[in-house]
């Protein structure tokens, strides 16, 4: 079968589930990881065909893509930052607003002396997307991440090695830690921060097949991380030290009192590409 005939089928079975323009996009990555092939590939060469053994990778991703699996994970890896990553059901799948916090760091930090070595810290690392892009970004940063699971430290030491970058990464229970051995100049943290009263917004191929541990927090207490980390931020981070979130949406005005209010200074709440509060940084004052 001529591959573009088997396009129009592939986006026509999921179209039930998802839109032609996703649906579409699903194709080429499969197209390119399975085939090495690229969408202008095809536009030059409408004659190109699958043999018959290829219809059955292609069915079987088909039937999980049915099932809303997530593309990346059936693929095992997805980019980020302009980097490729592996991920898996241990770790959550990065996304572009993530990318924007990343870029803010970057942006704040590039311009520093090269002689003058930074270090960073990043909290609940996960598939170590954050810590690997600063590392590759800032090469007078020495960077160290942290998470609770330890699938998800060996998927950040793979992504490591892949990026060939030097991050030395850690297990650690944030919220049994009282302090870190070290000073930072700036601490990062994207944790977990959708409360359960916020499930019915969560979109099936995230409800069911991402880390709960890394996305949902209690109604009752959605700031716990926060308040842990701007806690030891007090005491890890040096003098005009930053500490930069990624927040709740809905959480913009209480994340801001809440740094307010443990005596940050130079508190900035900055939205996200869909015009959504999405990340804070602010200052540590020893001179309080």
């Amino acid at each position: 079968m001529k591959i573009k005939q088997y396009r129009t089928q592939f986006i026509k079975e999921l179209a039930p589930f998802y839109d032609a323009y996703e649906a579409e996009s699903f194709f080429y990555l499969i197209l390119e990881d399975k085939h090495q092939l690229r969408q202008i590939d095809l536009a030059l060469n409408h004659e190109l065909t699958f043999e018959e053994n290829d219809f059955v990778i292609w069915e079987e991703l088909l039937k999980q893509l049915k099932k809303e699996v997530p593309i990346q994970y059936l693929l095992g890896k997805t980019n980020f930052y302009g980097l490729d990553f592996e991920v898996n059901e241990n770790v959550l799948i990065p996304r572009p607003e993530t990318e924007e916090l990343v870029e803010w760091i970057i942006n704040e930090n590039a311009g520093s002396e090269k002689s003058k070595k930074i270090k960073i810290l990043d909290i609940g690392t996960g598939s170590g997307c954050i810590a690997i892009s600063l590392a590759k970004n800032l090469p007078n940063a020495e960077v160290f991440g942290i998470d609770v699971s330890k699938k998800a430290i060996e998927t950040a030491k793979r992504n490591a090695i892949t990026n060939n970058v030097d991050v030395t990464f850690m297990l650690l229970n944030i919220l049994e830690t009282e302090e870190f051995t070290c000073q930072f100049d700036i601490i990062v943290s994207n944790p977990p921060y959708v409360r359960n009263l916020e499930k019915e917004e969560i979109k099936k191929n995230v409800l069911d097949y991402e880390p709960h541990l890394a996305l949902f927090v209690e109604d009752n207490d959605p700031l716990v991380f926060y308040r842990k980390i701007a806690s030891l931020a007090h005491k890890s981070l040096r003098e005009n030290g930053k500490l930069y979130f990624e927040i709740n949406q809905y959480l913009g005005k209480e994340m801001f009192e809440l740094l307010e209010n443990m005596k940050f200074k130079d508190i900035e709440l900055r939205k996200d590409i869909y015009d959504n509060d999405r990340m804070t940084s602010c200052k540590v004052s020893k001179t309080l």
